[in-house]
Parts: structure tokens; C-alpha cells; sequence
């Protein structure tokens, strides 16, 4: 299984993880959701993954009402970065959760 890390590239946090994964030698895919947005069957995916049905836990604070459907029109308001592995995802803030998942 490869670890899909969904990213920002102007997110500090976004950064440090990929850092941190690289400097430990972890191979890695980037998904940078502002260019690839995420459906809301991914969205929903993810939240399995995380072991939530809680949208509010990958959304920046602030996000109500259907949330899923304002993260899937402005993928901006997703919570960042979220590590994905098999049948696991942890949003990973601090960055060094990143490896929660492995």
C-alpha cells in the first residue's frame, strides 16, 4: 500500500510532514487536493479511514452546515495534510503524525 499524503505546498505543516517522510527514507505520493480536489465519496472515504463519520474533523475551523459539500466545492477549507495508508488516515497536526499511520 502506498501512503498518499494530501498536501498543500504553501502549508507549513504540509511541508514539515513531507520533510519528515523524506528524511526517513518513507515513500510517498502527493495529492495536492487544491489542484485535484477531493469528491465527496473521497471525503467520505477518508472519514471511514479515520474512523469518524465527523466531517468537521478534516474541515479548518469555522466550516458548518453540509460540510462535505463545502469541502468538496472549496477544497481550500480541508484541514491539511491528511495521511492516507491502506485502511488508515490521520490528519497529521502536529506533522509528525504523519507516521500514526504506518
Amino acid at each position: 500500500m502506498d501512503l498518499v499524503l494530501w498536501t498543500n505546498p504553501r502549508c507549513s505543516k504540509s511541508r514539515t510532514a513531507e520533510q519528515l517522510l523524506t528524511e526517513r527514507g518513507i515513500a510517498f505520493t502527493v495529492r495536492r487536493y487544491l489542484e485535484d480536489p477531493p469528491t465527496r465519496a473521497e471525503l467520505e472515504e477518508v472519514l471511514r479511514k479515520l474512523g469518524t463519520d465527523d466531517p468537521t474533523q478534516i474541515a479548518r475551523p469555522g466550516v458548518t452546515g453540509d460540510v462535505l459539500a463545502q469541502l468538496s466545492a472549496d477544497p481550500s477549507l480541508i484541514e491539511r495534510p491528511i495521511a492516507v495508508h491502506g485502511d488508515r488516515a490521520v490528519v497529521a497536526r502536529p506533522p509528525e503524525r504523519v507516521f500514526d499511520v504506518l
